[in-house]
């Protein structure tokens, strides 16, 4: 039985190796989780980094607040279908 669309999606989701920018916990460092590959195309620019850095601001003042989850904006405009 072939995959639903929304399986296909998923699967090819878990497949990815999400980690933060440092590498580290983001529960010591406050960083936000990204494919390895979109931190990766975000640390080669300097705008990049300045996203970056802008959506780990986000997400440390979101963790402060006591929040599980932060709208930080890395993944804004990503089709999810």
């Amino acid at each position: 039985m072939a995959l639903a669309k929304s399986q296909k999606s998923l699967k090819k989701w878990t497949k990815q190796k999400w980690r933060t920018p440092s590498g580290k916990k983001s529960s010591k460092t406050g960083e936000v989780y990204a494919p390895a590959a979109t931190i990766r195309k975000l640390k080669s620019t300097a705008k990049g980094k300045r996203k970056l850095a802008e959506a780990n601001k986000k997400k440390r003042a979101a963790t402060a607040k006591g929040k599980q989850f932060a709208s930080h904006g890395l993944h804004k405009g990503k089709k999810r279908s």
